[in-house]
């Protein structure tokens, strides 16, 4: 049994950049304001839902499975099932995939799948050394006992260090997230220039969604407690060039590195959610879809590479389908970094590439900048890493609706050496 699964609806938070403190919103605070408004649009309860499904990776202590706390708090019932998922970059994606495949399976009608992330609320941590003093403390029960573990401190012991720093640092290979992009850059041969000229057609791209009005319904106002509104993507540089963005000094590999503060994606707090229904579900609520969630692929690579994750998830996906590289309308490959979405492009147009790990005869093909990110992207917006994935599935499918779009790709790198795709289809 294999049912079609429909995406209906959806919206998102403005995403909002961080500013060296912690933002206005947790984690479920932004899934609550975005789930309010989207649920209200619609012509059911919000006790109709079998499931919700929220990604997210930094889970604040207390909102253990944020899902669960923004469903209640969404007014979802107390019955209603929720669960949280995490794969780091991909979080928001996988709570689609995992709807979509609940749905085509025919064990649920409709779930409220979507993701969340507040990178302003990353907690401090302290080393391993300062831990095993601040235990060894602890359990010191005379006075001559702490004062032998006072006599063991460091100064460092009092200076924690930003557990995103941490969290952006592959075990595996102790390269920064950064650093795997500079090793694209390397590989693919992509100049700081043309780095710098995609990051800042990204932002000029996302100044043009937001003053033509393509984003209305998709991003709704949120409202801090001092009742401030907060209505757009605030770190979007409507007045950036090349020119500025060249004096910016390479964050990761100086003095010669090509990634930089302004061609990265920027440390966001957001949150989205969509909503997949099958086909009785659509007709039972006289509800009208925006696309139809075809499939969805997911690879592992070399965590050094993991920037490539979009080229080794979106190609099998396509070819899965018979479907060639012109035959896709619409793509949305998230700005982890410009280089790294430059370093994509270039591995798909290589033949050497594509032949020795793709299993193409020849190179797949090229994408059309007029094709990819149409309205900007992470570098623009954000990366609210268990929020993108859901993001640009979402927005994939106002795009395509917009401009009359048969087929799209929704796909990103994901922190570890991982990617995924989503292919989507006209409803």
């Amino acid at each position: 049994m294999s049912r079609p699964v429909y995406l209906v609806d959806g919206a998102r938070t403005p995403f909002l950049k961080a500013r060296g403190e912690p933002g206005p919103f947790t984690p479920v605070d932004l899934a609550v304001q975005a789930g309010r408004p989207l649920l209200m649009r619609q012509p059911f309860a919000a006790s109709a839902f079998d499931l919700v499904i929220l990604g997210c990776v930094n889970v604040i202590q207390d909102e253990m499975n944020p899902a669960r706390v923004a469903a209640l708090r969404l007014g979802m019932g107390e019955q209603q099932v929720a669960f949280t998922v995490q794969i780091n970059c991909g979080s928001g994606m996988q709570s689609i995939d995992t709807a979509m495949r609940y749905i085509r399976d025919g064990s649920h009608e409709m779930i409220l799948a979507g993701g969340t992330e507040a990178l302003s609320h990353a907690p401090l941590v302290y080393s391993r050394d300062a831990t095993e003093w601040y235990g060894d403390l602890a359990k010191a029960k005379s006075p001559l006992d702490k004062a032998k573990a006072f006599a063991d401190v460091r100064p460092d012991f009092f200076s924690p260090v930003i557990g995103l720093e941490r969290g952006l640092t592959d075990p595996i290979t102790k390269l920064n997230m950064g650093q795997t992009a500079e090793v694209l850059a390397h590989r693919f041969g992509i100049d700081r220039i043309t780095a710098d000229t995609y990051a800042d057609d990204s932002h000029h791209r996302l100044a043009a969604a937001q003053e033509e009005g393509r984003l209305k319904g998709e991003v709704v106002p949120v409202f801090d407690k001092d009742g401030r509104v907060h209505e757009i993507d605030d770190g979007v540089r409507p007045n950036s060039s090349v020119e500025k963005l060249g004096k910016l000094n390479p964050a990761f590999e100086k003095p010669y590195g090509k990634v930089t503060p302004g061609n990265s994606s920027q440390i966001t707090d957001g949150a989205s959610w969509v909503i997949l229904a099958s086909e009785t579900a659509v007709e039972a609520h006289g509800l009208e879809p925006i696309a139809r969630i075809v499939d969805s692929q997911w690879a592992g690579l070399d965590p050094s590479i993991m920037g490539l994750g979009p080229v080794l998830s979106s190609t099998p996906l396509a070819q899965r389908h018979g479907l060639s590289c012109d035959d896709i309308d619409l793509w949305e490959i998230n700005e982890a970094f410009a280089a790294q979405v430059l370093s994509c492009l270039a591995a798909w147009q290589d033949d050497d590439f594509c032949r020795d790990i793709l299993g193409y005869d020849e190179a797949f093909g090229r994408i059309d900048r007029d094709k990819l990110n149409v309205d900007g992207g992470a570098i623009s917006l954000g990366h609210p890493v268990g929020t993108s994935g859901n993001r640009i599935v979402l927005h994939l499918a106002n795009a395509m609706k917009a401009r009359g779009a048969k087929r799209g790709i929704a796909t990103e790198c994901i922190g570890g050496g991982l990617g995924g795709a989503m292919l989507l289809e006209a409803a």
